[in-house]
């Protein structure tokens, strides 16, 4: 037996339609709608139809077996079998986390294939697998935030089953698993949300289309549906905790902000399950508001995505100064923001012509509650040619020193511990041809003023553009990806054994430069990071006399006053 159960405020009619026949349903209080049926149960398809509309899948569909057009089916998550009585979860400050997207990660893009790579992303030193989102969404291949059933799998990657089985062969290997979910637009293909009751609004917009409506009539029922998801996720499928996209779009002038709503009951449910629970957003705010507690007015965020740290790494190793980079690239601006958190934090942000952010006290906030990178997902796949950074070895071994010794949460991007030459490039897989050409046209728009030709931007159409995305297994097993992967293994070591590293007091961490940007020391207590930034030999100065060498990415030579390392040299020694 199964009960039926879907929010419709408006409707006059509401059917449940079965493969074997339409029922109608019974409306209940606040626009919802019931039936019960003694013969439905978990695998059985259904839809609904609104006042005699077409089947259209539930809004709260657990399973799209076949696509998001089509029925949706009845997933019981009580019958698996869980083996992760052990796992007694993980706080996630401070953590290790690997982001990586199921469709390329693998060639044959499941979650069951994901899994058998669990081990080698034990033994590299990860505590947090990291997922892009798994919801339904149009076709096979695509990124994920065009996602339209919000509480299904994508079949593709398996289908909901196949996520416990993932979550659960990760608790098993000592790994916490982080699942992207966005909740502030949906995609354009598949999404009959509207059909059913005022799950958007025109008081706000977003770059995506319509705003998801969090504040005006009929809102609390949506916030219901947003917040059951996300507890749904913790609950049913053993998730330990959620990035939330793209939060600065979640626009909501109710008095309690939808964030403040699901950081408290997603406090309240890990109390219930005995398990730590935690909230990552990706904001453009700048704002440390975002992971201040509740009580005292803020978001109650775990943590928070810091894209500043980014930049000034990424430009200061490139020398990319174009787009958002514009303010980025001088060694005193990656000073800042590996001491102070943002570079705009109140100063004016040329990128977008206006004073931006506020500052972070390093009294009362700490660096675990800021994840750190050298790529991400979106700094690769929004290039024109999804190219990861085009940096020497040793440029790629700066970088993880500098994220992988600061007081932030790092966070690597799949393939970067190797140096994995394969591109990761915008793909979709669009059935519509008037939308898919609109994708299509508008990617070569958005690099036009680049000056891109058209011509070379690949076609996010096109199977190829995913299939080159997918990483190549080989390389780590070749020069030069495996010298970059044992020097990844040895960081992520040493950083677990050193307390020093682990201290993610904003104050514990200091650094001297080169005005010139020639080179850098980072301290860590006893601790020094230094790194030449020029494509030749050099004498890196310290503070104090070295004592011994502790590891060094091609070579180190201690001297009286510092360290010699060779072109894009990096070491760290103790003083």
């Amino acid at each position: 037996m199964h009960t039926f159960r879907v929010w419709v405020p408006e409707a006059t009619n509401v059917d449940l339609v079965l493969r074997d026949g339409v029922l109608p349903m019974r409306s209940v209080d606040d626009g919802w709608w019931e039936r019960r049926v003694v013969e439905a149960h978990h695998g059985t398809d259904y839809a609904y139809s609104v006042d005699g509309s077409d089947p259209l899948p539930d809004p709260r569909s657990p399973w799209q077996p076949d696509g998001v057009h089509g029925f949706s089916r009845v997933f019981d998550a009580d019958r698996f079998e869980w083996n992760d009585d052990s796992w007694t979860g993980r706080n996630v400050r401070g953590a290790v986390f690997y982001e990586l997207h199921l469709g390329t990660f693998t060639l044959e893009g499941t979650l069951d294939a994901a899994a058998e790579h669990l081990d080698y992303l034990a033994v590299l030193g990860v505590e947090v697998v990291s997922l892009l989102p798994v919801a339904a969404f149009p076709g096979v291949h695509g990124w994920g935030y065009d996602g339209v059933d919000l509480y299904a799998v994508h079949a593709p990657y398996g289908g909901p089953e196949a996520l416990q089985r993932f979550v659960d062969r990760c608790h098993v290997a000592g790994l916490a698993v982080c699942l992207d979910v966005v909740y502030n637009h949906l995609g354009p293909s598949g999404n009959y949300l509207a059909s059913f009751g005022p799950y958007f609004t025109t008081r706000h917009s977003t770059p995506w289309g319509p705003a998801v409506n969090l504040d005006d009539t009929g809102s609390p029922e949506v916030r219901r549906w947003i917040c059951d998801n996300a507890l749904r996720w913790f609950r049913d499928f053993h998730i330990d905790v959620l990035r939330l996209d793209a939060v600065h779009a979640l626009v909501d002038d109710s008095p309690t902000h939808l964030l403040q709503q699901l950081s408290t009951e997603t406090a309240a449910l890990s109390k219930e399950v005995g398990r730590p629970l935690g909230l990552v957003a990706e904001s453009d705010l700048n704002d440390p508001r975002t992971v201040e507690p509740v009580s005292q007015g803020g978001m109650g965020m775990t943590a928070q995505w810091s894209d500043d740290f980014h930049h000034a790494l990424h430009a200061l190793l490139t020398g990319e100064r174009f787009g958002y980079y514009v303010d980025f690239g001088d060694p005193a601006v990656f000073a800042k923001t590996l001491t102070r958190v943002f570079l705009h934090d109140g100063e004016y942000s040329t990128f977008r012509g206006k004073d931006w952010g506020r500052p972070v006290d390093r009294r009362t906030h700490r660096g675990g509650e800021f994840l750190v990178y050298t790529s991400n997902h979106d700094q690769v796949g929004n290039r024109a040619l999804g190219d990861r950074p085009a940096l020497t070895p040793g440029q790629l071994a700066i970088g993880a020193a500098l994220v992988l010794t600061s007081p932030y949460t790092p966070m690597l991007f799949m393939g970067e511990e190797w140096g994995a030459s394969t591109p990761w490039r915008f793909f979709t897989d669009f059935t519509e041809p008037a939308l898919a050409d609109a994708v299509r046209t508008g990617r070569r728009r958005e690099f036009a003023e680049f000056d891109w030709d058209a011509d070379e931007i690949p076609d996010p159409q096109d199977p190829q553009t995913w299939r080159s995305s997918v990483l190549d297994w080989s390389e780590p097993d070749e020069a030069p990806h495996r010298d970059i992967l044992a020097w990844y293994r040895h960081l992520l070591t040493f950083r677990a054994r050193m307390p020093e590293l682990r201290d993610d007091r904003l104050e514990s961490v200091g650094i001297a430069f080169d005005p010139a940007g020639a080179w850098l020391v980072v301290t860590r207590g006893s601790l020094r990071v230094a790194a030449n930034l020029t494509a030749s030999d050099a004498v890196v100065p310290v503070d104090a006399i070295p004592e011994y060498l502790v590891m060094s990415f091609a070579g180190a030579e201690l001297t009286d006053d510092g360290v010699r390392l060779p072109a894009h040299g990096v070491a760290i020694l103790a003083v």
